[in-house]
């Protein structure tokens, strides 16, 4: 179902599943939908940051857990396997990496760029997992997967820097 991008803008903004696959519209960005989408992972981070840890890995694993779902009905609907615009991954990602990042600016900046990177990069096995995995679970994963790395990365940082 390859849409004109008005058309798939409001078949985004009218279908509940599409809606939250893109990110509440932000995957509808027209360049960098998945750096637009990593922010709604930050608002749920902020949002939830003073509940302490258990209940944001309850929210983690909710996100992702849903995305899965959520994302294989967005690209099967779609007709594209991860549609640049189903960034709910990326939401997930982002909040993930977010759960190890220093509580500050610069940290939440950090926790970003790195983010970023390790998605827009995909160093192995990331890549395979979205290529070798098909629907929703090959779509979190690989994000998934990237979070691990700026996670890491972040935490080796912090460990270096003290």
């Amino acid at each position: 179902m390859n849409q004109a991008p008005e058309n798939l803008a409001r078949t985004v903004m009218s279908d509940p599943v599409h809606f939250l696959a893109f990110g509440f519209g932000t995957g509808l960005a027209p360049f960098a939908p998945g750096t637009f989408g990593s922010l709604p992972g930050i608002l749920l981070f902020w949002l939830t940051m003073d509940y302490g840890l258990y209940v944001q890995l309850g929210v983690a694993a909710a996100i992702s857990l849903a995305g899965i779902w959520i994302c294989g009905e967005s690209a099967r609907r779609i007709g594209v396997h991860d549609h640049g615009g189903i960034v709910w991954d990326e939401i997930a990602g982002m909040y993930l990496t977010l759960m190890v990042a220093p509580i500050s600016v610069f940290g939440w900046i950090l926790a970003f760029v790195l983010f970023r990177i390790m998605d827009i990069v995909k160093p192995w096995p990331i890549r395979d997992l979205d290529h070798r995995l098909g629907g929703g679970l090959g779509i979190m994963l690989d994000d998934l997967a990237a979070a691990l790395y700026a996670a890491i990365l972040l935490l080796l940082y912090g460990w270096f820097m003290t």
